[in-house]
């Protein structure tokens, strides 16, 4: 889900939301973390071993990466 450059409080701009189901709704948020983005940057730039960064991302935001994250999924 691309990076949405709409206004915080122009209401029309989050009409799109009525229809976004739960995980939806969480990347909604979890994108707009300044946290949860700070993270996801140490891990695109990690390398090597990343294995505890990893595991600090999935107690810290429940999520599991299947596979290396890239630049196109932030």
């Amino acid at each position: 889900m691309p990076e949405s450059s709409a206004n915080w409080s122009d209401t029309p701009s989050y009409d799109y939301i009525d229809d976004l189901s739960s995980p939806e709704i969480g990347w909604e948020w979890l994108r707009r973390n300044d946290f949860y983005r700070a993270d996801y940057t140490r891990l695109l730039r990690s390398s090597g071993d990343s294995a505890d960064l990893i595991e600090h991302i999935r107690d810290r935001w429940g999520l599991r990466f299947p596979c290396r994250a890239s630049l196109q999924s932030l």
